[in-house]
């Protein structure tokens, strides 16, 4: 548990914290709301070795992450609520028992939270939990689930930079437009595909061998840089963050050159405070869990027994979505982060009158 245990605490509704009997693995599940419906989320695996106390990192990373997802769900218009789950451990090491473990506490609370996949969990990996969980989404064609939610999930984010390009620089095209994406895995590389189809000037960076070798080969267009340094520092008029969080620190928010910051990866501010850095400087930062939802429109889609092609008309109104965002912080002279939680919230607000103030 961590020192403060209410460090993180936003009015959560509930957070569980288990030990699996066989194996002693750690899991926690955060529930934030369920004032929309059921609590949808993703369940990441991490060992967390590089923190002192890993649980009290994994109880932190779910209660934070629990509350992006209220909002992320809230925005993308789904009747879900937030949650999210962690197993710490080293995914190297997962087992199916494991994740039938997994599994079993999530069944144990009764439909209030449906889980999915994050960083360290694999379709594979939901189609084992799916076993002995009745609320679980994400899962393989062969188990009747839709497939990979990173398609979507560039998808939405190429919404998101259309609209916050538009309101920004005043172009309805990114022809002849440069965008430089930090992460070149499942979703980053599927937007440069996107992007450099739609005529722009592509530079991407990932640290990963495996990720440059695919891109290279099905992308040729995209310039790829040896360093991070180096793509950071290069004269873009976007820049997309689609690896893992905190990309974007004090220092890179003041000396950017991009115009907009666009991209997948959660949790891209390194601070609450860079916003206002960003905003201060004329730069849009579309925030993560405004534009990366098409992933999470796809498996609760798949999760009432949608289509694909359903959540992609879903996913495509992100565009949208951002445009009031983005208008709205305008308007009200507040950041892009803020006016995405005030729309979120007003969402829950109504939902909650509407229910009688019970919920």
């Amino acid at each position: 548990m961590p020192d403060d245990p209410w460090a993180d605490f936003h009015d959560h509704e509930r957070v569980v914290v288990a030990r699996d009997p066989e194996s002693g693995v750690a899991m926690v599940i955060a529930l934030h709301s369920t004032v929309l419906g059921p609590a949808l989320g993703g369940t990441r695996m991490n060992a967390y070795a590089d923190q002192p106390v890993p649980r009290a990192a994994a109880y932190a990373d779910a209660m934070r992450l629990a509350r992006a997802m209220t909002y992320k769900n809230s925005l993308a218009g789904l009747d879900h609520g937030g949650g999210k789950a962690v197993i710490v451990v080293d995914p190297s090491t997962r087992t199916p028992d494991l994740l039938r473990a997994y599994g079993r506490l999530v069944s144990s609370l009764d439909g209030a939270y449906i889980t999915a996949g994050d960083v360290g969990i694999s379709i594979a990996d939901l189609d084992v939990i799916s076993e002995t969980c009745r609320w679980t989404t994400g899962r393989s064609p062969e188990r009747g689930g839709l497939g990979d939610s990173a398609i979507l999930t560039a998808v939405g984010v190429l919404a998101g930079m259309r609209a916050s390009v538009a309101v920004t620089l005043g172009r309805d095209t990114f022809e002849g437009l440069c965008v430089a994406i930090v992460g070149l895995g499942k979703v980053g590389g599927r937007l440069a595909q996107h992007l450099t189809d739609a005529g722009a000037d592509v530079i991407g960076f990932d640290p990963d061998a495996d990720a440059r070798a695919r891109i290279a080969d099905i992308s040729p267009s995209v310039r790829l840089v040896d360093s991070l340094e180096e793509v950071l520092a290069a004269e873009v008029d976007v820049l997309s963050p689609n690896a893992l969080g905190g990309l974007i620190t004090a220092d890179l928010a003041e000396g950017t050159p991009a115009r907009v910051i666009c991209g997948a990866a959660n949790n891209q501010l390194a601070s609450p405070g860079i916003a206002d850095v960003l905003a201060a400087r004329g730069v849009t930062y579309a925030p993560d869990f405004l534009v990366n939802s098409g992933g999470v429109i796809q498996i609760a889609q798949e999760f009432i027994g949608g289509t694909l092609e359903q959540a992609r008309v879903q996913a495509e109104g992100v565009f949208a979505t951002t445009l009031r965002v983005l208008e709205r912080a305008s308007t009200e002279g507040v950041t892009p982060v803020t006016a995405a939680e005030q729309e979120a919230e007003d969402r829950i607000r109504h939902r909650r009158a509407a229910l009688g103030g019970v919920v």
